[in-house]
């Protein structure tokens, strides 16, 4: 049945505003548990990469591990295209409830499965099932996420509070550091290899309950309710044969995700691994040097946002492109020779300055491209393909060229693929200019 749009909520401007606020904030903490569980794996796999795995030199128990991560992006775009279908038909805030749960299992099931060496190849086969599951539900939690914090969001005011969906996926991989410092301070390197790890997927099977409980008190938006009124539950709306009408913004979505999504990867899942397993930099310092690095780049993500309020998206994008172009290499060739930790960190926190000029805005430039029909299925599924093939693939792409001897390749990888989207910048319009969002926020009383 179609929902009736809350036409309360608009009426007083104020109390408008703190329904925003309200809804951002609980979209925001259920984005954050997500991000949590999905990067918690590529926080804690260098100490349970030998669980899952046969005995071997660290670079090939790393490598199998970042397969497994690789193999659970490949479900995004199948999270991507079933939840985004789900959210354009059933609204939402159903579908933003679903994600989480998926994810809460996909936890669970890496905190209970036992070692190679108890169950054999079971292990790595529940892990990649778990992985599995997580995949497909962030694979629908980007795109719903965006398009939700998008659409309540005020006009005028987009790019600010959609910045907030980047500053919780990124608080995500704070919090799963943050836990993997303190565990390194009270327990051995032993005991974070044989058991400490577990306590990371523990604490996000129970984060990712909790905001099953606060999704449920989120409002619908109110372009969905308007849509959901207005249309009823026709066949069209979230389709596939719908999205095909919409060949440009798909091709969009592509071109400007490439570059930007393989370069937030390398800059934050893989750079740890870039600086204990080249660097020569110990684990518990590498993870120091990515957590204050990454507390700068969420800073920075509201602070773009709002910026492109004012300025536009594409001079943002253009500026990402040109300047992702420019600093991938030096500042991976010299990573590479210094083990100095202050060295590192600037050497980290300028590439992700630089990428929050993308990350702070991705959201927001997508769900502009789509009308509220096809919005989460257009964000969802161009950007999990994407963000599959390039992003999913960073650590083993870079694992696989440091394996063969030429490590080197990987950083003229990553920056041909941010010149191709800097292609994209360049020729694309500006989104915020006649957006359907700005249409459909119009109260048409």
């Amino acid at each position: 049945m179609a929902t009736q749009p809350t036409t309360e909520r608009v009426r007083d401007p104020r109390r408008g505003e703190r329904r925003v606020v309200s809804n951002i904030l609980r979209g925001s903490i259920g984005n954050l548990i997500e991000w949590y569980d999905w990067y918690a794996y590529t926080a804690f796999s260098v100490y349970f990469a030998a669980t899952f795995f046969p005995s071997g030199d660290q670079t090939a128990q790393l490598l199998n591990t970042a397969a497994v991560f690789a193999v659970g992006f490949l479900m995004r775009p199948i999270g991507g295209w079933l939840l985004g279908r789900y959210a354009d038909r059933r609204g939402r805030r159903a579908a933003l409830t679903l994600s989480v749960t998926l994810m809460a299992a996909g936890s669970l099931i890496v905190a209970l499965t036992p070692s190679y060496g108890s169950i054999g190849v079971a292990a790595p086969v529940l892990l990649v099932t778990a992985r599995l599951l997580q995949g497909l539900s962030v694979g629908g939690e980007y795109s719903t996420s965006a398009t939700y914090m998008s659409e309540v969001a005020s006009p005028g005011r987009r790019g600010y509070y959609s910045s907030f969906q980047y500053v919780t996926l990124i608080a995500g991989q704070l919090t799963a550091l943050g836990l993997q410092i303190i565990l390194q301070q009270v327990l051995t390197s032993a005991q974070m290899e044989a058991w400490g790890w577990r306590i990371a997927f523990v604490a996000g099977a129970a984060g990712a309950l909790v905001v099953l409980w606060l999704r449920r008190g989120m409002d619908e938006s109110e372009s969905y309710e308007r849509a959901a009124a207005g249309a009823g539950d026709g066949p069209a709306r979230g389709s596939v044969r719908l999205l095909l009408n919409y060949p440009r913004q798909c091709l969009v979505v592509v071109g400007l995700t490439m570059g930007g999504t393989l370069f937030f990867y390398t800059y934050t899942t893989y750079l740890q691994k870039f600086m204990v397993n080249t660097s020569g930099i110990a684990k518990p310092t590498a993870a120091w040097i990515n957590f204050f690095a990454l507390i700068v780049f969420v800073v920075l993500q509201p602070v773009m946002g709002l910026l492109s309020d004012r300025l536009g998206r594409r001079p943002m994008l253009i500026a990402f492109g040109v300047l992702g172009t420019a600093v991938t290499v030096p500042s991976l060739t010299l990573l590479s020779h210094t083990d100095d930790p202050v060295y590192a960190f600037l050497l980290m926190v300028v590439p992700l300055a630089v990428s929050s000029l993308y990350t702070s805005i991705s959201a927001v430039v997508k769900a502009e491209l789509f009308p509220v029909s096809i919005r989460a299925l257009g964000v969802g599924l161009p950007y999990a393909l994407t963000v599959a093939l390039f992003g999913g693939t960073a650590e083993y792409v870079a694992l696989w060229f440091k394996n063969a001897g030429h490590e080197s390749w990987y950083f003229s990888y990553v920056t041909a693929c941010v010149l191709v989207s800097l292609l994209v910048y360049i020729r694309m319009r500006e989104t915020s200019d006649g957006s359907p969002l700005e249409t459909e926020s119009r109260d048409p009383r």
